[in-house]
């Protein structure tokens, strides 16, 4: 068994699946119009970028429970097993930090969802994954840009560290590039990655990835190793090479 690149840092084991985005609409808002929708585009987006960036996995998670999904403060306290107070006390934390590192001002450094900014970069990594262009997936990436791989603690920093470890997926144990079909979790963009079968002409589900973006580049990469969440966003388990 190949084992995984060196990690930059090892984390705390608490992670939130990717949620389909077409199981999103109507939880953030009742009220109709476009409004209401870019609102809610716009609370998903920062949300993640600060979690996956700044905050400890338990804020991240009370963050996205409470006021990404809807879910009552109570409800967040049973997911979590611990108390009312203790939710609150890191959504408050968790909201602090989020102003201090995403001022107002610095919203527009978001791509919005469905932008022909979002699209393009989005085009530009779908390339240079599938490609092996190890360079290209490089200049994609912030200077201080993360992977993640939950449920493993495993965490990588920096563009050379981030393409080791897709390199490592791509092709040093499998000899072949990834394919990657698009999709959105988490109100960003998602890939269903799939592998060539060395003894059919069909490509096999092999991981998902959720990308987060910041400007022009991609500040972080969640990698998710189980299968089972193609299902989840109506993706086949092959296809044809």
């Amino acid at each position: 068994m190949v084992e995984p690149p060196r990690p930059t840092w090892l984390a705390e084991q608490m992670w939130l699946d990717p949620y389909p985005d077409a199981m999103l609409e109507g939880l953030a808002d009742s009220a109709p119009g476009p409004e209401a929708s870019y609102e809610t585009g716009e609370a998903l987006g920062l949300a993640f970028t600060a979690g996956l960036q700044h905050l400890p996995p338990r804020q991240r998670t009370a963050l996205v429970l409470r006021e990404v999904l809807g879910f009552r403060t109570a409800e967040v306290a049973e997911m979590l097993e611990t108390s009312e107070a203790s939710v609150k006390g890191a959504l408050q934390r968790a909201r602090a930090t989020l102003d201090a590192r995403l001022p107002v001002g610095d919203r527009e450094l978001v791509p919005l969802p469905g932008s022909v900014r979002e699209r393009e970069l989005v085009g530009r990594f779908i390339a240079a994954v599938e490609q092996g262009d190890t360079p290209g997936l490089i200049a994609l990436l912030t200077d201080d840009a993360w992977l993640t791989m939950p449920p493993q603690p495993y965490e990588y920093r920096g563009g050379e560290a981030i393409a080791r470890f897709i390199a490592r997926e791509r092709g040093d144990r499998r000899g072949a590039n990834l394919r990657l079909v698009s999709t959105r979790a988490n109100g960003q963009p998602a890939f269903g990655c799939y592998l060539p079968d060395p003894h059919a002409p069909i490509v096999r589900a092999y991981a998902m990835m959720v990308l987060t973006l910041r400007e022009d580049r991609v500040s972080a990469v969640t990698w998710f190793g189980e299968r089972s969440l193609f299902a989840h966003f109506g993706l086949p388990r092959t296809l044809p090479e």
